[in-house]
């Protein structure tokens, strides 16, 4: 199974309205984006790195990282409201219309999440070489907190009441989903419109710094804070 043809697909859009132009500000002396593309490349288990944006600039700089560009995406893939699953297929369905080939496996990274490691991209795209039942394995936070929700009779424990120890409670655990940090997911699946399969594994990572998402400015400034003065001390 190690000669699946893998693709990362990476979504960076011109428009911004928390940040604007976040993609291709400079965080840590590189623009957003190429810290992503960096991250693929180095994993080791992308065979294609490609960037979907309707941007020129965005464009230009991905294509210097490494990364193909080979289309701007259509205007009503590139709105406030379109979803990342059909911004995914187009971009994989149109690439494999133009080179003529197909993909096995499909790597969707968000470029708001630097705090990956090309350790979990390989780890996720291994899973899915490795046992071919499995649709898609995607980063998840392992936490300990508890979860609530509001519904119609009132709030509803989503986790186990389980308050022993951290070290005691084994899998009484909860993960957040984080797909935009490491996802891999069958091509097959992407062609149908989907991003997630219905038989999933989760790559448990426990490394806090994933839930940092850069949406706003307080975002950027604790990136950049966290990339240059903690992780020059613990790298990743």
């Amino acid at each position: 199974m190690d000669n699946l043809k893998t693709i990362a697909i990476i979504l960076a859009r011109g428009g911004s309205k928390g940040l604007p132009r976040k993609n291709v500000r400079k965080l840590a002396g590189k623009p957003l984006i190429v810290h992503s593309i960096d991250h693929a490349k180095e994993s080791g288990v992308c065979d294609e790195v490609l960037v979907t944006t309707d941007d020129d600039e965005i464009a230009e700089i991905s294509m210097k990282a490494g990364a193909v560009v080979p289309f701007r995406r259509p205007p009503e893939l590139a709105t406030d409201s379109a979803t990342p699953d059909p911004v995914i297929t187009h971009a994989l369905t149109t690439y494999e219309d133009m080179i003529g080939a197909k993909f096995d496996i499909v790597v969707y990274l968000q470029p708001t999440d630097v705090f990956r490691t090309p350790e979990m991209i390989a780890a996720c795209v291994n899973h899915l070489k490795k046992n071919p039942a499995v649709h898609t394995a995607f980063s998840g936070y392992k936490t300990h907190k508890h979860f609530w929700k509001k519904t119609n009779e009132g709030y509803v424990r989503l986790t186990e009441a389980v308050y022993s120890s951290r070290q005691e409670r084994g899998d009484k655990v909860t993960y957040r989903e984080d797909q935009g940090v490491a996802s891999a997911t069958r091509a097959w699946l992407v062609r149908e419109g989907k991003r997630l399969g219905s038989v999933v594994e989760i790559i448990p990572t426990e490394d806090f710094r994933t839930t940092i998402d850069i949406h706003d400015e307080f975002d950027f400034w604790l990136a950049e804070k966290v990339l240059t003065e903690w992780n020059h001390r613990n790298p990743r």
